[in-house]
């Protein structure tokens, strides 16, 4: 395999918190290692029309603190045809590049897969508020993400708490429960809704929260994934049924944004130092993942063909707990 010499880096998909702690590792250890580092504006949109500009150590100056990500992010459906694919290994043979650190997710990876399949080599950091990426235990912009919503959640329980209501909170996870669950055992909600996890609306919402006013509660939280979806209906029939007030709150996008955590930095910082120091060593075409704790490379084919599901013992704890 020939040497790695000159390596790209694109954030791709919904931008995560941590997105330039990863681009600040890819960088600087891409110049601790001799290598030269390209950034790749706009994703696979900015390949395919050569937004690509040498970086230094400048470049990455002031920017481990900052949410969203200073590549810029825009989707591209011109990149999943094949012509778009030949574009950009075209673009890539241009500019030099040997090599393209990928930072997204799901989608974003089945994108530098198909550019591996055609010869240009790639690494992926697994960059998602989601935490949906199979292969790995955790990703870039999760725990700042969990932390956003348990805060806006709190505060949320203020005012159901004052007026003695229920509160219906839908969260982000695209088809993924990650986030719905976690901040739901954080929180104590009543109820949780997950995509994985089927529920009859009689016994599953209703019920826990009559049998909670009879036990003398007087507020009340139901958190809800958005691969469920329906808040607003959801709330309407809650009150409807039971007579309590109750108020839906769509978090949006907010969920995506703000100051990433000490975790998110340090995850985003490992992750994107680990991608690089293998381009450096001549491994490529891998999606790094965190596994049993520790931060590995793993085949991008491999990684994209493996399935992650909630633990069954937190499902079992979410249930346990909001008795």
């Amino acid at each position: 395999m020939s040497r790695i010499k000159t390596i790209g880096v694109l954030t791709s998909g919904g931008d995560a918190p941590g997105m330039n702690a990863a681009i600040r590792a890819v960088v600087r250890t891409g110049i601790y290692h001799g290598l030269k580092v390209m950034g790749i504006y706009r994703g696979y949109n900015g390949l395919l029309n050569g937004e690509i500009f040498e970086m230094d150590l400048r470049s990455v100056s002031d920017i481990i603190h900052r949410g969203g990500t200073i590549l810029k992010t825009v989707r591209c459906p011109a990149f999943k045809t094949e012509e778009g694919l030949q574009k950009a290994i075209s673009m890539a043979q241009v500019f030099g590049l040997d090599a393209i650190v990928v930072i997204g997710g799901d989608g974003s990876f089945r994108g530098a897969r198909d550019l591996a399949r055609r010869g240009l080599k790639v690494m992926g950091i697994p960059g998602t508020i989601d935490n949906d990426i199979g292969c790995s235990e955790y990703t870039i912009g999760y725990d700042t993400c969990l932390n956003t919503v348990q805060d806006a959640l709190d505060k949320i329980r203020d005012t159901a708490y004052s007026h003695e209501r229920c509160s219906v909170l839908e969260v982000m996870g695209r088809h993924a429960g990650y986030i719905a669950l976690n901040v739901g055992i954080a929180s104590g909600a009543e109820v949780i809704i997950l995509p994985e996890r089927p529920f009859d609306f009689n016994k599953d919402i209703i019920k826990p929260i009559l049998e909670g006013r009879n036990r003398g509660k007087k507020h009340y939280i139901v958190i809800i994934a958005e691969g469920v979806g329906g808040a607003v209906s959801l709330a309407e029939k809650i009150e409807e049924i039971t007579g309590i007030e109750t108020r839906a709150t769509i978090l949006g996008h907010i969920q995506r944004g703000g100051t990433p955590t000490v975790r998110d930095r340090v995850m985003a910082s490992i992750m994107g130092a680990k991608a690089t120091e293998l381009l450096a060593n001549g491994i490529c075409n891998q999606i790094i993942a965190v596994q049993k704790g520790e931060v590995v490379g793993i085949d991008i084919e491999e990684a994209l063909e493996t399935r992650k599901e909630i633990p069954r013992d937190m499902l079992e704890l979410s249930t346990i707990l909001s008795l």
